[in-house]
């Protein structure tokens, strides 16, 4: 039984396809199995590591209120035509 102190697994549920080239795909698998690792592991951890470093470096959502917020109207006024009324 396990005692308790090792770290639970997450539960995987769900999938990314993708499609790639072929040569890229066999190259890839054959790197990580020299390196005793799955391709699945280390696409994981790419995209955990991918999140983490761009999640620190957005804004808080309550700043892009601020922002937007503070910021004038984004879309600029319609312009009225130039000809004026039309004429009977």
């Amino acid at each position: 039984m396990p005692d308790g102190s090792r770290k639970l697994k997450e539960h995987k549920d769900s999938q990314l396809i993708l499609r790639i080239n072929g040569k890229d795909r066999d190259d890839f698998v054959a790197l990580c199995k020299a390196l005793d690792t799955s391709a699945a592991r280390e696409i994981r951890a790419f995209i955990r590591g991918f999140v983490a470093a761009h999640t620190a470096q957005e804004p808080q959502v309550s700043e892009v209120e601020g922002i937007i917020r503070d910021s004038p109207d984004p879309q600029p006024q319609k312009r009225k035509s130039k000809r004026g009324k039309k004429r009977k």
